[in-house]
């Protein structure tokens, strides 16, 4: 047994430190580490594209107030009966620090909001989704740590050497408080780390979404519908392993229905513009909302933001990003 144990991943002692009646929750810092990675690499990511970059944070304050307003829905509606029965405290449903944030409904009324406020601005959304793609599942891997934190959204009792330890934690008073309590160090039991298989798992998506951009220059949202598809695979899985409680449909955990409605839409998607071979839409650097078409010799990585030479064989003159120099007429525009 002490063998098995020292081979064991551990918990954190505790969740939530405190200065004077400040409570710092290590699970509201993940999620706003993974908020800051999604920004900085989707600002990267559409200012590559010939957008500009700041129209990323409009989007993010969008996506970030109805990605927590969706998520929190989505939890509370799947698990409705950890705060509507007898002996619940419904006003726990607002207790957002607490945990309990389903991406899937966060991405999707966050992603909600961003179409309707570049429809408003005038701008086309699936450049944006497609640079935003890497960076939304760079954040969901960061947020999993909070799961570590809080000791939740484990798997099954398991004998594998990388099992994860969860404690018994108590409040001052001696009362247990998994959440907002501090370790006994009494080893409750030892699970599969879900939270970390799809942690690992995400960040696998985040190379596979980086490569295959690069590799086909993909656009028109098939970035976007790609990172659905893979990360639905992959939480597919995961939900298999996992043993707390969950409301079912046929039989099924939520999340595991969900989660197959979620590839088969991204893996339609795909195969709806499988036979599009046009280049990925740009917006136009000045904000304006103008919509050019990349060049071979012109195009901007999609990743790595590194120009081709700037030079049009076929014509003579130079285009760069899509655009034509005054006199060699005007860069195609879709």
């Amino acid at each position: 047994m002490s063998t098995t144990l020292l081979a064991t991943i551990p918990s954190p002692p505790q969740g939530v430190w405190y200065l004077g009646f400040l409570p710092i929750r290590a699970y509201a810092l993940c999620i706003v580490a993974g908020i800051v990675a999604a920004i900085f690499v989707t600002r990267a990511r559409y200012a590559a594209r010939g957008g500009n970059p700041e129209i990323v944070m409009d989007a993010a304050v969008v996506s970030v107030i109805l990605g927590i307003i969706g998520g929190r829905l989505y939890h509370v509606i799947t698990d409705y009966d950890s705060y509507f029965c007898s002996d619940c405290d419904p006003l726990e449903v607002f207790m957002v620090t607490n945990g309990g944030l389903g991406i899937m409904g966060a991405v999707t009324l966050g992603a909600l909001g961003v179409w309707i406020m570049m429809r408003r601005k005038g701008l086309p959304f699936a450049p944006l989704a497609d640079a935003a793609a890497p960076g939304i599942i760079l954040a969901q891997a960061v947020g999993r740590l909070g799961n570590w934190f809080n000791q939740e959204l484990y798997g099954r009792p398991t004998d594998v050497p990388w099992g994860l330890e969860i404690y018994r934690r108590v409040d001052e008073t001696g009362a247990v408080a998994p959440l907002t309590g501090r370790s006994t160090g009494e080893v409750l039991t030892v699970v599969h780390p879900t939270f970390l298989y799809e942690l690992l798992w995400n960040l696998g998506v985040v190379v596979l979404l980086l490569w295959a951009d690069r590799r086909f220059r993909m656009g028109h949202g098939r970035v976007f519908a790609l990172y659905v598809a893979a990360y639905a695979a992959g939480r597919f899985w995961v939900e298999l392993m996992r043993s707390d409680p969950a409301n079912h449909i046929l039989g099924f955990r939520v999340n595991t229905v969900t989660s197959t409605l979620l590839f088969i839409g991204g893996v339609l998607f795909l195969l709806l513009l499988r036979g599009r071979r046009e280049d990925p839409e740009i917006v136009d650097p000045r904000g304006d909302g103008s919509r050019v078409a990349e060049t071979d010799a012109g195009r901007v990585d999609s990743v790595t933001g590194i120009g081709g030479t700037g030079t049009d064989d076929r014509s003579g003159g130079s285009r760069v990003s899509g655009f034509m120099p005054e006199g060699d007429g005007p860069a195609t525009t879709r």
